[in-house]
């Protein structure tokens, strides 16, 4: 079964673990490492024959356009991932429309091929949040990757959401991130942290599981999760180990699982499934909210 490897192009600073450490007024002060880490991810996924899909965040495109068209050139996926890693939670209906609209502006003059994939910040399409589908439509968004059909962390997730995929409007496929059962209980076995923190095996163990219930892993990072030498920012001990624990192995660990598993970009699976995809299946989490 072909996976689906994808990474949201960001740097360090940007991520939500440091909005009140470094606020966006300084995002442009900071040490800008990502050109250095996605072209490392690059040359891994050429080595390896392998394409994804790049759910980069504008702000960074705007100050590395050449990235960008290095990312697309080499025939990977360019979708969206917002433009200033606002999280839904953050805004409304309005402001979310602006970044968006701003985001694709940038993405689509850099992309040669159609950019209709969106996966929002720190996964934030949440039962609070679905005013954002008919933006997305709007936009021209055929595709989604942000609900986490997983309820046990604080930010983000919808419990009981489904864990293949569906639609959330009549052309808006939604590719959930992937959870796998055990004991009653959901098990991320996506990538990001969960991938640094478990043991390689037990990565590969649900990733196998995943496929043996006849689902292909949804698998996400982040190029600083390649780069032990960033600046490391002053944190609870907590969120210090989960933030950076393992930098300096993930690099090896993912080379690993791209020969151990089949991979490629999301895009032409959401356009598989788009037929059969059910709208907002009844009982889903989701689908009260909206009824609601």
């Amino acid at each position: 079964m072909r996976n689906l490897l994808s990474i949201d192009l960001e740097d360090w600073f940007c991520v939500s673990n440091f909005d009140a450490l470094i606020p966006r007024s300084e995002w442009d002060a900071q040490q800008f490492r990502v050109v250095e880490s996605t072209r490392a991810l690059l040359e891994l996924f050429d080595r390896r024959g392998v394409k994804a899909t790049f759910f980069v965040l504008a702000w960074v495109a705007e100050r590395a356009p050449e990235l960008i068209r290095e990312v697309a050139a080499a025939g990977h996926e360019v979708a969206c991932h917002g433009y200033g890693h606002q999280r839904l939670t953050q805004l409304d209906a309005e402001r979310f429309d602006a970044d968006l609209g701003k985001a694709l502006t940038i993405l689509r003059e850099l992309s040669d091929a159609p950019v209709v994939g969106y996966r929002a910040p720190s996964f934030s399409l949440t039962e609070r949040t679905l005013w954002a589908i008919p933006v997305l439509e709007r936009h021209g968004i055929r595709w989604d990757s942000s609900i986490f059909p997983f309820g046990a962390h604080p930010e983000y997730g919808i419990a009981d959401a489904p864990l293949t995929p569906y639609r959330l409007g009549e052309d808006l496929v939604e590719l959930p991130m992937s959870c796998v059962e055990l004991a009653g209980r959901r098990m991320p076995c996506t990538g990001g942290g969960y991938f640094r923190l478990y043991p390689y095996r037990l990565s590969a163990a649900l990733i196998r599981r995943c496929n043996q219930a006849g689902r292909p892993v949804i698998f996400y990072a982040h190029p600083w999760e390649f780069d032990p030498g960033q600046p490391r920012m002053t944190m609870p001990l907590l969120k210090r180990l989960r933030h950076y624990n393992h930098l300096d192995v993930t690099l090896e660990r993912l080379d690993r699982l791209l020969v151990e598993f089949e991979w490629g970009p999301m895009g032409a699976w959401a356009d598989s499934v788009r037929d059969s995809a059910p709208l907002l299946p009844p009982g889903s989490a989701g689908a009260r909210a909206k009824a609601a």
